[in-house]
């Protein structure tokens, strides 16, 4: 979808399928010091995996914030939880060439302490994001659906180490292939995946969980490591300071 469709266009589409596809929502340039972001985070961090950039990561990294505090991102994230927003986490899943896992089926609301569970994702593609990388995988409208326990899969390596304990009829799985600055907004119910990389490139993206003010996180010892107020009203939650250098 273009990023000058109409907002109820969009909000349709999100209602409908549970996830929506924008793109070229940040620009190229914006896009090359994002992925020297990701460069850095690599070096400084070699005893994690690419797909282990978590968001314990956040609070201490200024660019990290400034990129989910980005006006752009923001205005699109405000269309589906409203205009006062706060940053819940974020998380890139950099998948090596060759070797990156997938991660299975799963549906983002079994996993995260929020109450009520109003929260969207923006997928932001850091690099090209193809079949043979390990795309996003969706199946449009299994939002509508409630949230499904989930199983521990030992079997098979795989970035949770579980699945959502339902069955997926491959035939109404859409893949999306995204290139830089991409982004792919999604409902916290929806069941999506993506494959291994058996590519020779890298496959990259940044996910950012957007809650409106008003939901609350759920931990025992706030602020939430990656809790940022980014907009509008502070509401419930306590917040990380906004990181300085």
């Amino acid at each position: 979808m273009d990023p000058d469709a109409p907002v109820l266009e969009r909000r349709a589409q999100y209602d409908r399928d549970g996830y929506l596809v924008v793109r070229g929502v940040l620009d190229a340039g914006t896009m090359s010091s994002v992925n020297d972001h990701v460069d850095g985070l690599l070096a400084r961090h070699p005893d994690r995996r690419g797909e282990d950039l978590g968001h314990d990561l956040v609070a201490g990294d200024q660019f990290w914030v400034d990129l989910v505090a980005d006006a752009r991102l923001l205005d699109l994230a405000s269309e589906f939880v409203g205009s006062d927003l706060a940053l819940f986490a974020s998380h890139y899943i950099c998948k090596p060439a060759g070797s990156g896992r997938p991660v299975l089926w799963h549906q983002d609301a079994g996993y995260w302490p929020l109450e009520p569970m109003e929260v969207v994702t923006l997928w932001l593609a850091v690099d090209p994001s193809t079949r043979e990388n390990g795309c996003l995988r969706v199946v449009p409208g299994s939002h509508r659906h409630g949230v499904h326990p989930r199983r521990t899969r030992t079997d098979t390596e795989s970035v949770f180490g579980d699945e959502s304990d339902v069955s997926i009829d491959e035939d109404s799985v859409i893949d999306l292939e995204l290139e830089p600055g991409d982004v792919e907004i999604h409902h916290p119910a929806l069941l999506h995946s993506s494959g291994a990389n058996r590519s020779a490139h890298r496959r990259c993206g940044l996910t950012i969980r957007y809650i409106p003010t008003s939901t609350r996180i759920l931990t025992d010892r706030p602020p939430y490591p990656s809790a940022f107020h980014l907009r509008g009203e502070p509401g419930v939650n306590e917040y990380q300071p906004w990181p300085v250098g």
